[in-house]
């Protein structure tokens, strides 16, 4: 019997434009851009100036808080300057340009560390950390703080998510069959690291080519679950209920309930960071779209920027209506197509006008309550939307704001063409900025130790 969860949607998944196509390795833009966000937690800070020579690997920013990200340059050649960009997120931030030599020279700390069996669980986070690895399915959490289970609490399950639930995105499915030695590898090093005793690898029921050689694989600590082929099977809370129904209480993390969820992307980097020593500088992203000449999977160095992937899949049959960021569910409308693929940019769909008409005005609400019998978090979307628009920042949070996953199923299924999903967004913003304000205002008033 196919596992699943409570609540989401069944849209048209388009996967077959390119589920099919084998990875293709893409050259860098002449002019990288690397933000010094693209991860949840604590900005990065540059270890390089304008001027300076850096090197394929070689770090150039990082943070010391716990939960942050250190990033590496992923070409060679001259930082160009240190400035603010507009980023897919739709906000600006900091962001080093480099000016690529072409060379793709490393820097000499690339080297392979030991052998994992001679890899204490600690020695494994902490290459984890230094390699800048952040969860590839799209969240970007950095994963040596999963990995880093705190004293007291025991992982029993290491799940791998390879459902890749958002319609158009088949890079996950494509990193099953092409990368799977290292798929290997990097999870058990993952399960190694947080104490896991089992491996459950979960693929949609539409990735059944995986199914057989990846359950050969398999020894007595792992097995293959077939999930069923549902948005949004994928979200780290919905797959853990559906696999194990086992619920995460709100505001915790999943160790809470014995389990560490990392997406197949991530196995795959915590392999290389650990065989070659590279850290994470480049991705698995889908380009895709009916309008797009040669659609297709890639393996793009991070900060490549969107105007050299269109060259790479032959531009476009016609007139480009939008570019998004990630898949039509989660993913966000960029402004130019000089922004940069960046650790989370599991794929670019590129739509038609005709597929992506201006969204007007919505109707009222008419109470159906669609939003809430197909929220997979079992919120009422209507009502924060309501409170959101209205003020009611209190009132929304106490009704499970912050739980909300973002995964647009609100949206999907009002038949009155609510904003939901966008009113949360700016509800869950708000609270952001108001409790960085109240910590700027904490550290202000709060005199400071004289001798």
């Amino acid at each position: 019997m196919l596992k699943s969860f409570k609540g989401g949607v069944h849209p048209n998944y388009h996967k077959e434009l390119t589920c099919s196509k084998s990875f293709v390795e893409v050259k860098a833009s002449d002019v990288v851009i690397i933000p010094l966000k693209m991860h949840i937690g604590a900005e990065a800070k540059p270890l390089v100036k304008k001027g300076d020579q850096v090197l394929v690997g070689q770090k150039i920013a990082d943070t010391d808080a716990y939960i942050g990200a250190a990033v590496h340059s992923s070409v060679s050649g001259t930082v160009q300057k240190i400035d603010s960009t507009l980023l897919p997120s739709g906000l600006r931030g900091p962001a080093i340009f480099i000016n690529n030599d072409g060379n793709y020279q490393l820097d000499p700390s690339i080297k392979p560390h030991k052998p994992l069996e001679e890899l204490t669980p600690r020695e494994i986070v902490d290459i984890v950390r230094d390699s800048g690895i952040v969860g590839l399915g799209g969240a970007t959490f950095p994963t040596h703080v999963k990995l880093c289970v705190p004293e007291g609490k025991d992982v029993e399950y290491l799940l791998i998510n390879a459902a890749e639930c958002e319609p158009y995105l088949s890079c996950d499915h494509r990193t099953l069959l092409e990368r799977t030695d290292d798929l290997f590898y990097g999870m058990k090093a993952a399960a190694k690291a947080c104490g896991a005793d089992h491996i459950k690898i979960c693929i949609e029921d539409n990735k059944k080519d995986c199914l057989e050689f990846l359950t050969s694989r398999c020894g007595s600590d792992c097995e293959v679950v077939l999930l069923k082929t549902k948005y949004p099977q994928g979200g780290e809370k919905q797959l853990i209920k559906a696999v194990l129904n086992r619920e995460v209480p709100s505001g915790t993390l999943p160790y809470e309930v014995g389990v560490v969820v990392i997406n197949v992307g991530t196995a795959v980097a915590i392999a290389e960071a650990i065989k070659t020593g590279m850290p994470l500088v480049k991705r698995a992203v889908t380009v895709t779209g009916s309008i797009v000449n040669n659609p297709g999977n890639f393996i793009v160095p991070i900060g490549t920027t969107m105007d050299k992937l269109l060259e790479v899949v032959g531009g476009t049959k016609e007139k480009i209506g939008r570019i998004i960021y990630g898949g039509p569910m989660m993913g966000i409308a960029i402004h130019e197509t000089d922004e940069p693929v960046v650790k989370g940019t599991s794929g670019i769909l590129i739509l038609s006008e005709k597929e992506s008409p201006v969204i007007g005005e919505p109707d009222p609400c008419i109470r159906c309550a669609r939003c809430v019998d197909h929220c997979p978090m079992h919120l009422m979307p209507n009502m924060l939307e309501r409170y959101v628009s209205k003020g009611g920042l209190d009132k929304a949070k106490s009704m499970g704001l912050l739980d909300c996953i973002e995964c647009g199923c609100c949206s999907y299924v009002c038949p009155s063409k609510r904003h939901l999903v966008q009113w949360i967004k700016v509800g869950k913003m708000e609270i952001a900025m108001q409790k960085r304000r109240d910590a700027e205002n904490h550290k202000r008033s709060t005199p400071v130790a004289t001798a």
